[in-house]
This record gives C-alpha cells, structure tokens and sequence, in this order.
C-alpha cells in the first residue's frame, strides 16, 4: 500500500473548528491519510468547546489568543507559527477552511514552501472588501493560492470561475456545516442533556415567540452595535416575544449590549454557547436575527427564517432562496422586517418552508474523496 497522505489541518476559531470536524472524522477514518490538526486557538474558549464534543485534540495548539491584539500582530504570529509546525511535520498538502486570519495565513505559510492548499468553504463573496471586513480579502488571498476549492455551492462556483480558477480544480461540494448540524443534532436527540442548559429559558419563555440573536462583525462594532441594541430593544417591547441572545465574548460587543438590554424581562443575555447548545437555540427559535455567516447556512436547514443585519452577504444563496433576508443595521428596517415575520403567517412560512441550497449533509465525505483523487492523480 502507498505511505498515507499527510494532510496538515489548519484552524482557529469556533466556526471553523464546526465546519471541520466532519472532514477531520472522515480523514481519519480513511486509511489514505494521516490526518494532523493544527490549532491556532485564535478564539480560545468557544474553540475548546468545540474540540471536546467532536473528540479533537489537535497535534499542535499555537494558543496565539491575546486580549485587543491588531490584527498585523496576530497576522504575524501566525505565519511564524504556522510556518514552524509546517517545517517540523513537512505535510503533502494543507487544508483550511472559510475567511479567517488562521486560514489565509495558513494558506500563505503553505504557498511559501510550495505545498498545495485544499479551501474548504471556497468562493464566498460578497464584492466589497470592507463588508464583511476583513474576510473578504483574507478568502480572495486564499482563493488565488489554492489547489482544490471546495465550493459550497454553485453560486461559489461561479464566483471562482469568474475570477478565472481553472473549471477543474473547483467542486462543489454542499457546506460541512450541515454534516455538522446533522451530527449534533442526532447527538442530542440521543442524549438530551447535551444541550440541558437552555430547560429552564424554554421554561421560562413558554408560549411566546422566541428570537435567536448572535451579533459579533468586526463592520459593526461601534455605530452598528448600538442600532441593533436599540432594535432589539424594540423587538422586545412586544408582549409576545422573547429575545435569547448568547452575547460575544468581544468587549466591543458585550458592553453595548448590556448597557442597552441588560435587565429587560423577556430578554436573556446569556453567555455564548457551545454547540450542543447553539443547535438546541436554533431548534428554539422561531427566528433568527444575526450578522454571522454561518447562521444563514444552520437555520434553514431546521426551517427557521433568518434576517441578516450586514448590507451585504457573501452567502447570496440563501437570499435568493428565500430563507434569509437582508436588513442592514438600521433600527426601522429591523423592527419592520422582523415584525413582519411575527403578523404575517405567510411571509412567514414562505421563509420557514423555502429550500435550503447550503446542502445535504454528504459534503465532508464529497471533500475526502476529492482529495484521495487529486492525490492518485498526482502519484
């Protein structure tokens, strides 16, 4: 038998880590690969929480969280430690996922010894380098020195190949995301007290309609924060409705909105949560208010309407589907669309019932058999 492909695994933060987990089960599993998992740990805490309940324990931790660091600082840390863990296990090629510092680092670290990069979650944009900032550039970086992209969707496909990515070295694959929803999900149908911790707001909220919220975009600290404080402020003036919001660890972020909402009844800011936990809000909610990427690909796959508060998003798809819509950050704009959502049952349910095109749960497995190919193809 062939001496296994060695692929270096590259990531730093929660969502990464929950997109990955599936493709780093499938590669150990494949007696093709030796699978090595690098960490940066530029989220800390929310990244560990994720390592557990997926059974990760990563070959090499940088631990490179540090309170307020710049952005060229944690940037330079990287590429000196990535570079390192590059030169001492000498992978065949190098995997990374989506539009962090982590992953365009890891990517470059990679191009500069000539090691080919597989992008997972390839293609996104959003045409304006400053939304979402700074993401955009760091996935355009990634996009011009990878190997393999593993598009999410045709609409990423397309992107790519207009940017002139030879047509047969991108695959559309469907987002891991869902592999990893699916996974948590039967988890918890299989051991409930998993994502126990939300019992007692389930409880508490009982009979009204429960709003998701996640806010944490670089775009919007400051002016941006603030409007959507205020609009959940109104949002939750409403008898009927109730707001769980797991607030960002960011100071940027937890300030603002403890100042804005802290002591409302029907308003739980709550501390950010694992993923058992995150999945189990999804399930809770009848909508989904956020200016993640991620939460537009989770929540259709449970049948959950998403209003996104960004001007732009680099997941088109789901805006043309139907299950997500776009409301910026102005305070009228919120509140109008949202209370739309909560009077009209049929705007609601033509989000709630529209098709989600983020995929089928079968990306990871897509993405390994992608890799093994390019691989004997190369041999």
């Amino acid at each position: 038998m062939n001496k296994p492909t060695k692929i270096l695994v590259v990531f730093g933060t929660r969502p990464e880590a929950i997109k990955l987990f599936p493709v780093i089960a499938a590669l150990k599993a494949d007696p093709r690969f030796a699978c090595v998992v690098c960490v940066s740990a530029q989220h800390r805490q929310m990244l560990d929480q994720v390592l557990e309940i997926a059974g990760i324990v990563p070959d090499h931790d940088l631990d490179l969280m540090r309170p307020d660091q710049t952005l060229d600082g944690l940037t330079a840390a990287l590429l000196t430690g990535l570079g390192q863990v590059m030169d001492a296990e000498k992978p065949d090629r190098v995997m990374v996922q989506g539009d962090t510092a982590t992953a365009m680092a890891g990517a470059l670290a990679a191009y500069y010894r000539k090691v080919p990069v597989d992008h997972v979650e390839a293609g996104l944009r959003s045409g304006n380098i400053l939304h979402p900032w700074p993401e955009e550039v760091n996935r355009k970086i990634i996009g011009s020195i990878a190997s393999l992209h593993f598009a999410p969707t045709e609409v990423s496909e397309a992107a790519l190949l207009a940017e002139n990515v030879a047509a047969d070295r991108v695959h559309v694959t469907g987002n891991t995301v869902i592999d990893a929803l699916h996974w948590v999900t039967e988890r918890i149908a299989a051991q409930p007290s998993l994502a126990g911790g939300l019992a007692d707001l389930a409880a508490r909220f009982a009979g009204k309609r429960i709003i998701g919220v996640t806010s944490h975009r670089r775009e919007n600290f400051g002016g941006g924060m603030e409007t959507i404080a205020e609009a959940i402020r109104r949002i939750a003036d409403r008898p009927d409705v109730a707001v769980i919001f797991p607030v960002h660890l960011n100071p940027n972020v937890r300030a603002v909105m403890h100042r804005a909402l802290g002591g409302l009844d029907n308003v739980a800011l709550i501390e950010p949560l694992d993923y058992p936990h995150f999945a189990r809000l999804l399930a809770l909610a009848d909508i989904m208010l956020t200016d993640s990427g991620g939460v537009q690909e989770e929540a259709p796959a449970l049948g959950k309407p998403v209003l996104v508060m960004r001007e732009t998003t680099e997941r088109p798809e789901g805006v043309s589907a139907g299950t997500a819509r776009l409301v910026g950050t102005d305070v009228t704009v919120i509140v109008t669309e949202m209370f739309t959502l909560l009077d009209d049952k049929a705007a609601y349910e033509t989000m709630a019932r529209a098709h989600n095109p983020f995929g089928d749960g079968h990306a990871a497995s897509r993405i390994v058999e992608l890799v093994a190919n390019e691989v004997g193809h190369q041999a």
